[in-house]
């Protein structure tokens, strides 16, 4: 692995102080219909809303100082550049988030609003990417991406060792570029290696899911969903997070749009406003598409959904 238990801890030291270890909570509704214990991991309650503050911090704070200089860069679906300006701003660094037409605008502003230069490039967060390599070619600047980068996985990875003292059978972890699903995978495999890790996705525009059944990195043409935060590509030269889910992912189970609403509305019925993305474990465990055999984990990965989006999808079941 290019990401080691050992780097994943050394994470865990860096970023203490700068993220919180957020709280597990039991869903009690789902518990008792599907008569196996379900946590919920509440990784929303992070600052920006969002788990992406783990592995944007840990790059941030791996950088020497002349890159930090230089300032950073990245491309994002939204919470990666919320949170990677959130840390620029802690540590004094000039940030820029390259973003595709795609990204909600609440998550363009929450970007703004912390300070960042904004780059709206493109339908895809591959055109964003373009952008980005620019930056880095003729600006000088560092890029951080979102997902394929060691320290960035390294820090998503944090989750890991906060969930496995409950040895769960099954981890439900949010699939997108595979930042957050290798992390943590990396780490459970090693501190509960009975656990299963399961990636979660929509049906449409779902890269890694893609990638995985073709066995190689491939394009896929993005279209708008309630998990917005899972759309983009993998890269079709993915140095890191492909191969780790491909080796430790159990399985990858992908969503419909009205599974995800139907998530999203079991969660705010118990009092967690979370955006789509968060809510696909909890939508598969609805959905009859996973079937816990024992204590599992779902990960509530980001809550930044528009309030005027949320309204109507919980209206929908009034």
């Amino acid at each position: 692995m290019s990401v080691t238990l050992d780097d994943i801890r050394a994470a865990a030291g860096r970023i203490r102080g700068h993220v919180v270890e957020t709280p597990m909570v039991r869903d009690e509704v789902l518990s008792a219909r599907l008569g196996q214990p379900v946590w919920l991991k509440c990784e929303y309650r992070q600052a920006t809303g969002a788990f992406k503050l783990r592995g944007a911090t840990n790059a941030i704070l791996s950088l020497a100082p002349d890159a930090l200089a230089r300032g950073v860069v990245t491309a994002s679906t939204g919470n990666h550049g919320r949170a990677l300006a959130h840390a620029a701003r802690a540590l004094g660094v000039p940030a820029t988030v390259c973003l595709s037409r795609l990204v909600p605008g609440n998550k363009v502003q929450a970007i703004r609003d912390l300070g960042a230069t904004v780059r709206i490039t493109g339908a895809s967060q591959d055109e964003a990417m373009v952008e980005v390599a620019r930056a880095v070619a003729q600006e000088g600047m560092t890029e951080i991406p979102p997902f394929d980068h060691e320290a960035v996985v390294a820090g998503q990875g944090t989750l890991g060792p906060e969930i496995a003292p409950l040895t769960p059978d099954a981890v439900l972890v949010p699939l997108s570029g595979g930042g957050l699903a290798a992390g943590v995978a990396v780490a459970i495999k090693a501190l509960s290696p009975a656990t299963r890790v399961i990636g979660l996705t929509m049906e449409n525009g779902a890269a890694m899911a893609a990638s995985l059944a073709a066995g190689h990195p491939v394009e896929v043409a993005e279209s708008p969903s309630l998990a917005d935060s899972l759309g983009g590509g993998i890269g079709l030269q993915n140095r890191v997070t492909f191969a780790i889910c491909r080796d430790l992912l159990d399985d990858a189970i992908l969503l419909t749009e009205a599974e995800i609403a139907e998530g999203i509305r079991h969660l705010g019925r118990a009092g967690h406003v979370v955006e789509g993305a968060a809510s696909v474990g909890t939508a598969a465990l609805l959905a009859g598409k996973f079937v816990p055999q024992g204590p599992t984990v779902t990960i509530l990965s980001g809550a930044n959904i528009d309030p005027a989006l949320h309204a109507r999808i919980m209206a929908e079941a009034a």
